[in-house]
């Protein structure tokens, strides 16, 4: 069973510009936003996937991703209520890690969060100077809830 465990902070700086080694343009809404379960359909610049998250239990929870072809992730966007996010990624490694800080764009403009995935929940990490206010956990910064 595929486990995610991940760590979420909001960006005090733009430091992670400089430090960044690849940035992503990512379009994502999701099919399903019951907080038990998420289905969510992703398009980045050349391909699409289909993740499943199971409910958030502290930094963990349940993830499956599958890789899907392009053109089967723009119709099923095409189903997905709610927002549709567009955002800009930014990949920054830091200290053993690849911080993922996420620009958001349109009515979202302005809001700027990282996040760090780990090995396991109670793994020590040094934060990036990018790094401001934890929120992990805070419903308020689910994607899913964007």
């Amino acid at each position: 069973m595929a486990k995610e465990i991940e760590r979420t902070f909001l960006v005090k700086n733009e430091d992670y510009k400089d430090m960044c080694i690849n940035k992503i343009h990512i379009i994502q809404g999701y099919l399903n936003r019951d907080p038990h379960r998420t289905v969510r359909v992703r398009i980045t610049d050349d391909d699409a996937f289909l993740t499943i998250k199971g409910k958030t239990v502290g930094f963990e929870r349940e993830e499956f991703e599958y890789k899907i072809p392009k053109r089967e992730g723009e119709a099923l966007m095409k189903l997905c209520d709610g927002r549709i996010l567009d955002k800009t990624r930014y990949l920054v490694p830091y200290e053993n890690h690849i911080w993922e800080i996420d620009e958001y764009h349109g009515d979202l403009e302005g809001l700027v969060v990282t996040e760090v995935e780990l090995e396991r929940c109670d793994e020590p990490v040094k934060l990036a100077p990018f790094a401001g206010e934890e929120v992990s956990g805070d419903p308020k910064y689910f994607n899913s809830n964007l």
